[in-house]
This record gives structure tokens, sequence and C-alpha cells, in this order.
């Protein structure tokens, strides 16, 4: 259901202090809990409805549980988890006094290190390891640096994009459509290649043509046996979440995308050597997955479900985007500093992130024993246990959004007071506003602010080239360009 009116709401207090209670839950029998649990998460519930029928049962948004990959192949990995699934709670996984961040990037299960060159890449390890504030600060230092450029050579990299499109869709000819997710990772790979490693994909004609695809194979056979697809059962369940995948399958590729970075990215290596006292190989193995994992990857899915959402809106919604940003164009640029002054197309942007955040699930280890709080009771955590939050459910806590279910495309507009809501908006590993923001000394993503930025800037090329954009299930069926 979409909703154009104002459902921006300030965050409710409980009405009494929260009381201390037992965490409810079980991991169940040794084998057999993590087991069931596994084919209900990938199988017969799904991820969402895995925790909401659990959140239900329990009466409670944080309890005990077990989450995949788990048996039979994957000694070593441990399942149990307690999960935290309200604004409230999942805030405690930003607090690095509290928790560690160490190989949980997605849960207990760890790719290998042969998918990263042999290196633990910054996403795997913990402020407290000086690595991670080199390489953190390489990342802070890459974004700094091309936002003079990003603008513009996202602008001129969308035009190739539509230009294409548009050439397709009229060879279709009337009722034709066409599919724009392939087109769509073409310009993301080109456009995150020149600026996060400043290398221009042109100059190698096998990647720039297969670039993408390599990167989506890699990610794929790594995070396999985390991901739902629940297509094929129980074939699924059998080939891709009972075992890790070797790195052999896509070793010929990334040894295409290291060669890549090696060079096309000369400055940016050198300067992670000179300036942030990293060797050679720790730059390249962490640039692939900076502009892989981080970007590529979680851009892929952001725009697609930014699209998506487009495509759903009525009419009148893109008349009123529209407007807004044709009135807020100076001389007809595109820059940061315009976008930001387009209240409707970030409140647009901030909602997608609301609902379908690129990364759903989120882990932290207890540093130590502490008191867990929720909206409700507060929760003893013992030194070494996973907490695991899931976004989808937690971005829809009832007592911090006003329908939470629905898609409110102007909740985070500063006109209606939405804008205050941005400090309870996670996607990044953080809250959107309200601390200093990415650093060294935290897990924030260092993109906080330009990927939102980013997605507005793309939002406000489509409504300043089309009068008319019609979109339905990963396709465009009508363009029509501005007079």
């Amino acid at each position: 259901m979409n909703v154009s009116l104002s459902s921006s709401a300030a965050p409710l207090t409980p009405s009494a202090a929260p009381q201390r209670a037992a965490i409810p839950g079980s991991y169940g029998w040794p084998v057999i809990g993590p087991l069931t649990d596994r084919l209900q998460y990938f199988w017969l519930q799904g991820p969402k409805n895995f925790f909401a029928k659990r959140m239900e049962k329990y009466g409670s948004t944080v309890f005990r549980t077990n989450v995949p990959p788990a048996f039979p192949f994957f000694a070593g990995v441990n399942p149990n988890v307690v999960a935290v699934l309200d604004v409230k709670s999942f805030r405690h996984l930003f607090d690095m006094e509290l928790v560690e961040k160490s190989n949980v990037l997605v849960g207990d299960f760890m790719p290998s290190v042969n998918y990263t060159g042999g290196f633990r890449v910054c996403a795997y390890l913990d402020t407290a390891e000086s690595k991670h504030s080199q390489i953190k600060d390489f990342a802070i230092d890459i974004i700094r640096r091309s936002s003079s450029t990003w603008v513009s050579s996202m602008a001129t990299t969308l035009d190739d994009m539509w230009d294409s499109l548009e050439s397709q869709l009229a060879a279709a000819g009337d009722g034709g459509s066409v599919n724009y997710i392939f087109p769509l990772q073409e310009f993301l790979f080109a456009f995150l290649s020149l600026n996060i490693l400043g290398a221009n994909a042109s100059a190698f004609p096998e990647i720039k043509k297969s670039g993408h695809i390599m990167l989506d194979k890699w990610l794929a056979v790594q995070l396999l046996p985390t991901i739902s697809i629940n297509v094929v059962q129980p074939l699924e369940e059998i080939f891709l979440h009972s075992f890790s995948y070797p790195f052999w399958l896509v070793k010929s590729d990334y040894e295409k995308l290291a060669s890549f970075v090696e060079n096309g990215a000369g400055e940016a290596v050198r300067r992670a050597q000179t300036e942030f006292k990293l060797t050679k190989e720790e730059a390249i193995h962490n640039l692939i997955f900076m502009l892989g994992f981080n970007a590529f990857g979680g851009f892929s899915l952001f725009f697609l479900s930014l699209l998506g959402n487009l495509g759903e809106q009525e009419p009148s919604v893109h008349e009123e985007l529209r407007r807004e940003v044709r009135e807020k164009l100076s001389n007809n640029v595109l820059s940061f500093e315009t976008v930001k002054k387009m209240d409707l197309v970030n409140s647009f942007v901030y909602e997608t992130l609301r609902l379908d955040p690129p990364v759903p699930q989120q882990f932290a280890r207890a540093r130590k024993d502490f008191d867990l709080g929720s909206h409700n009771a507060v929760y003893e955590i013992k030194k070494g246990e996973l907490l695991c939050g899931f976004q989808p459910l937690v971005m829809r806590d009832p007592k911090i959004f006003e329908n939470p279910e629905d898609f409110v495309y102007n909740r985070f507009s500063k006109v209606k007071g939405g804008d205050e809501l941005l400090e309870y908006l996670f996607w990044s590993n953080g809250p959107q506003t309200g601390t200093p923001g990415p650093s060294a000394s935290n897990k924030q993503c260092v993109a906080r602010d330009a990927v939102p930025q980013t997605a507005a800037v793309f939002l406000a090329y489509l409504f300043q080239r089309y009068d008319e954009i019609s979109i339905s299930s990963g396709s465009i069926t009508a363009l029509k360009k501005a007079k």
C-alpha cells in the first residue's frame, strides 16, 4: 500500500520504566534446533516472517534463536544469537564499548579469506585492531577526495545508460519494455570504479564488458550460505545452504579484478601505502572489497528498490517530485548542494532506506557483560554472546514510525517534521543524524551521507530528464523526455 499523506511521528515513550527480564526463546536441541530454524528461515517462513513470528510468539522484540548457516557442513559456526528487533535494543549494536565486530559481518560464519586475497579486510576487523583505523581512514579519504567529481561523473555515466535504454525501448515498439537491471549495474560499475578507484573501466575492455558480472559472481558464491532465494526448494537447501562454496569458482575473475585495481587505480594504491601505511596487497584487496561489496553490491540492491518504489507510486507523486526537482535546480545543473534542497526527493530516498535497507542484518558480539534495554524490558547479555538485528523489522518499529508497513514518500520531509526521524534510520550501521558520523572508532559506513545524496541525484536526474517514466517489474515500460 502506498500512502501519500505524511505519517511522521515523534517517538512514543513507554508508559512505565522497562523491567528486568530473562531473555525468552531457545536454541533447541543440538543439531536439530539449528537445522529446524534454518529450514524455517530459508524455506518455510522466509527471513522476515521467521523473526516476526518469533517476536509474536514470545511477546518480545528480544529473544534467543538460531540463524543460518548451520548443519551439516559448517563446523565451527555457532548459529546461536540474541535477536534485537526494536529501535532501542538495536542501538546497542553501534556501541563499541559494549560490542565488538571481529569477523561477524554476516554472523558467526565468515567466508574464506581467499575471497579477499588472503586478508581480513576492514569489514571483518574490530575497531580495537590498529589495522582497522588505517583502512577506515583510507576509505574516508577516498570519499572526501571524490566528492568534487562525484556528481558530474555520475551524470555523464547516467547519460550513457539512459540513452541506451531509450534506444532499446524505441526498438521494442508499442507496448514493449526494457529490463534495466544489468544496464543499472553496468552504470554503477563504471561510475564507482571511477570515483572509488580513480580507474577508467573503458581502458580495460574485458573489465568494461564483464566487470559487473564478475562482482555479481564473487558476491554470490561467498554469501550463498546466508542468502534466501526460496525458488527451487528443497534443492536450494541441499545445494546452496549446506556448505561453503570454494574460491576457485571465481578465482580467475577475482585475479582479473585485482589486476584492474593494480593497473587502473595506481594513485589510490600508492596513497594507501604512503599516507595510510598499508601494503600494496592490503590496499588492492581492500579496494576490491570497497568497490565490490560495500559500493557496487549495496548500490545495486538500493537502486533496484528505489526504482521499484518509484514505479509503485501514483502519477501525482511523480508530479510532486518532478516539480520540486525543476524548481530547485540551479542553472539546470545537478550538484550535492542542489539536491540537499529537495525535501521530498530526500524523503523518498530515506523511506526506501527504511523499508529496504541494502544490508538487512547486522551482527555484533558482546565485548563484556552488559544490560540491554528494549522498549519494554532490560536483559542481561553475557560476554561473547552474538547479537543479531534484522533491520526490515527494526525499521518498522511502531513506537517510532506511524503506519510502519506503508511506504510514505514524504515521511522524512522537513515540512512535516519528519527529518527528526533520521536519528532512528540505521541503514548505515549507525544513525543517519545525531552523531559525529563515520570514523575509525566506529563501524558506520563511510558513505553514510554520500549514499542517500547519490540516490537523490539519481532521482533528480530522472525527473530533470523525463516528463514521464513508467516502471514495472524491473523494466522500463514508457519514457517521455522533457521538452
